[in-house]
Formats: structure tokens, sequence, C-alpha cells
């Protein structure tokens, strides 16, 4: 039989251990002020031109940034706020900058793509939209969100399987309130024996084709029209 001292000291050491794995599993966010130049480019435009009210925000990283979101959306009162390499952190971080000065009625959310790559879990992905999404709620209460899952793309298929459970994740946290949505655009980028379709891409095997927006934009498509009424 082990002394209360010894069965003490080993509840330490497995608590101690169980919080060192905890620690090496979440990964530490990226500085965000690698992207202050880009950020103030976004706000010096916001300086010079109106934007729109009640408008349809594109955020999060390259995906939203290279999608040419009003020749797309020719209709649509579409702010696009996208900035490659970012992770959900770092749209968060900026927010006050690039979303809530907007009091857009709608945000199409793609990030999470990044974040995966850099080693970040599923779980991490799936606290750092939730965060975001609260932040976003703080300041304009009847915003709705559609996520954009993330893709599976050529160049990071072997982060797929990680992707993929982040995207469950997602898509079943955005069930839980009526201002959630998730646009399933991941399974349609598959072919038919399971891999992502070349034709989807562009050469470097990760951003989107031409063919690939027109995919994205079929399917995001009803999801704004209803959110908006139309």
């Amino acid at each position: 039989m082990y002394s209360k001292s010894i069965l003490l000291i080993l509840m330490a050491a497995l608590l101690l251990s169980i919080f060192t794995i905890s620690a090496q599993e979440e990964k530490p966010d990226p500085d965000p002020n690698r992207f202050s130049k880009e950020i103030e480019r976004f706000m010096k435009f916001d300086r010079q031109n109106a934007v729109p009210g009640d408008g349809v925000l594109f955020a999060g990283s390259s995906s939203m940034r290279m999608w040419m979101t009003r020749e797309s959306f020719p209709d649509l009162p579409v702010i696009n706020r996208g900035f490659g390499g970012a992770h959900i952190s770092d749209v968060t971080f900026f927010a006050d900058n690039i979303v809530h000065p907007y009091k857009p009625k709608v945000i199409l959310f793609y990030a999470g793509d990044n974040d995966v790559a850099a080693g970040k879990s599923a779980e991490q992905v799936l606290t750092d939209y939730q965060e975001f999404t609260k932040l976003v709620w703080e300041h304009s209460p009847q915003t709705a969100l559609i996520f954009v899952p993330i893709k599976p793309s050529l160049a990071r298929w072997d982060d797929w399987p990680e992707m993929k459970r982040a995207n469950q994740m997602i898509a079943e946290y955005s069930h839980q309130d009526s201002r959630l949505h998730y646009a399933d655009t991941a399974t349609p980028m598959l072919g038919e024996d399971g891999t992502p379709e070349k034709h989807l891409f562009i050469a470097d095997g990760l951003h989107l084709s031409e063919s690939g927006y027109q995919l994205w934009g079929k399917i995001v498509r009803p999801f704004i029209d209803k959110i908006l009424g139309l």
C-alpha cells in the first residue's frame, strides 16, 4: 500500500503530465502585427471611400482575398477584407478595424486552413471560431455568419483529416444558433476517387481557380439570399 504522501506525489505528477500534454497540443497564435501594413491599407481605403451599410462581408485568409467578390456578386453590397496567411486569431485581433465598423448583415468567413497547416488542432480551430463569433455579436447581435469550410486542397492533402475534423466540429457548432450557417463547399470539391478535383485549383494546388470560385459562389449564394430575404 502506498502512503498518503506518496499518493499525493503521484497525483501531482499525473496532473502535471496532463497539463504538459495539453500545453503541447495548444499551438501559440502567430503575431498578428505581421499584417499591420495590410490592415492599414484597408483602413485608408475606408477613410477615402464609402462602404455599404448592412453589407455582405467576406473575411478570412487568402481564399477570401483572391475571390473577385464584386464580380461574382455584382448585385450585392459586398466588402472584401480577406488577407493572405491569416489565422482565425488574426481576423479576431483586427476585428475592430475590418469587421465591426461595417456592422455587416452577414459575414462569409473562411479561415482555419493556415491554422491546421501550422499545427493547430481541430479543437483549437473550433475554439478560435467560437471566440470570433461571440466577439462579432458583442458589436452586432443580429449579424449572421456563414462558415465556408476549410477546403480539401492538393497542396495540403496530408492535413485534410484534421481539417475535416475541424469542419465537422464547426458544422455541429453552427446548428446551435440560428445566426450561424455552414455552407458545405468542401464535399463537392472531392472527385469520385475521394481526392480534390484538380481543375478547381490554380498551379500552386492551394488556391482556387475560376472554376473553384464558381463552385463556391453557387453553394453560398442561397445562404446569402435567405439571410438577406432576397
